[in-house]
């Protein structure tokens, strides 16, 4: 069940993103929601602690963050 949902969100985190993406990836990550959605993300000790402090309306930052939760 768990893989299916990871998977799931895998799926849901391509389509916003238009292309195969690794959420994972923190130089990805941070790329893609610069240059793709114009959002720059604070800097913290960690990729996750910015991704946890960014204000977004966009859904992406909190698929992103359940997705990498997951290990």
């Amino acid at each position: 069940m768990i893989n299916t949902a990871k998977e799931f969100l895998l799926e849901r985190i391509c389509i916003f993103t238009s292309q195969a993406f690794d959420p994972n990836s923190d130089s990805q990550v941070v790329g893609m929601l610069k240059s793709k959605f114009n959002i720059r993300l604070p800097q913290r000790r960690s990729i996750n602690e910015s991704l946890s402090s960014t204000v977004s309306d966009h859904e992406i930052v909190s698929l992103i963050l359940k997705y990498r939760a997951m290990g």
